[in-house]
């Protein structure tokens, strides 16, 4: 944000704009420019499952549409959705039903404000970044309840209810695996936690101490229950649910509950390649390495290896029940959690 303001500085008659808009002239081409990539990076991520789900079924996958391996295929689909028709069923609750999937996007979205792609390359930087992505992860769980409710559907309020437990359960244990980190830090803005880890790999706190280590792992099986991932994918289960909490919709709302999905992806696998990967610093030390791979490209690196292990994930395990998800996080998950935070705060306090 910071680089887009110097920019819009260098505009004629700028500083004659009204002190308004020139505080909000940044944030919304902020927003233009995260929204215009995420969208791209969306489709690309489509394609890219699309191909890995094909190559572990020992298929190709698209292969025909726009030439090399099919990679207009999704474009083609993304139109076509973009192109049918918004149908609103009768009996459905009507604004609550047209607000849902906005409210469900706009929570991914909004957590990309403090994330840090690179030294300068964030919206903002601030000091209780940590926090800011905790609270506006939750603004998704709002938007799948009005979803499942306002469509008037025993399948999508099944799917809704399902989602709401399962994100609001997971939430718990994501956030204490957090605070291993944040103890080690003291601080809750993004760049402090990224610029603690500079140095090399050595210096991540993947590999810091044991507590940490096993903080990433509850974080990320975490992560894909609050993305309803598999194996955690029971609110669309298809057999069951038909499609969950968005069964009903169609068109443009469904193509937006999609584009909500594979953002929180990257968020989720962004959050996570901050606070344990080292973010946008180097794997080696130097500053020959960060000549060759900018800070940018090295964070969408880091964030595209833990997307491929999502997907990896889906096609590989089956659906677990309610009772094994609701197991695992309440016995499992959470207690681990709290070994691990009070572990990594004996070791901030006592091992200098």
């Amino acid at each position: 944000m910071e680089s887009i303001a110097q920019l819009l500085q260098l505009m004629p008659k700028y500083d004659a704009l009204p002190a308004l808009l020139r505080a909000s002239l940044p944030m919304l081409v902020s927003s233009i420019v995260i929204f215009a990539l995420l969208s791209l990076v969306v489709l690309f991520l489509v394609w890219l499952e699309r191909k890995v789900s094909a190559h572990m079924q020992d298929r190709l996958g698209p292969m025909y549409v726009g030439g090399w391996h099919g990679w207009a295929q999704t474009i083609a689909d993304a139109i076509k959705l973009l192109l049918k028709e918004d149908i609103v069923p009768e009996s459905t609750d009507r604004v609550l039903f047209k607000m849902a999937p906005f409210i469900v996007f706009l929570g991914a979205f909004a957590a990309f404000v403090v994330i840090p792609f690179g030294a300068s390359s964030i919206v903002s930087d601030l000091n209780i970044g940590v926090l800011y992505i905790l609270a506006i992860g939750s603004l998704a769980v709002v938007g799948i309840m009005m979803a499942g409710w306002a469509s008037n559907s025993k399948y999508s309020l099944y799917g809704g209810m399902r989602s709401v437990a399962q994100i609001v359960s997971y939430e718990i244990p994501a956030a204490i695996a957090i605070m291993t980190v944040v103890i080690l830090v003291g601080s809750l803005s993004m760049q402090d936690i990224v610029n603690a880890q500079k140095g090399g790999i050595q210096n991540w706190f993947l590999f810091r101490n044991p507590f940490t280590f096993l903080a990433f792992f509850v974080y990320f099986i975490a992560s894909l229950a609050e993305v309803n991932r598999t194996p955690f994918d029971i609110p669309e289960a298809e057999s069951e649910l038909v499609a969950g909490y968005h069964t009903e919709y169609s068109g443009m709302r469904f193509a937006f509950f999609f584009l909500a999905e594979y953002a929180n992806m990257i968020v989720v696998a962004g959050v996570a390649t901050t606070l344990f990967l080292g973010g946008w610093t180097q794997v080696l030390p130097g500053t020959l390495a960060a000549q060759l791979i900018p800070g940018p490209i090295m964070f969408f690196l880091k964030v595209m290896v833990l997307i491929f292990v999502q997907m990896w994930l889906r096609w590989s395990l089956p659906r677990l029940r309610v009772d094994q998800l609701m197991y695992l996080c309440w016995k499992v998950l959470l207690p681990a959690s709290f070994i691990l935070v009070v572990g990594a705060g004996w070791l901030a306090v006592y091992w200098k």
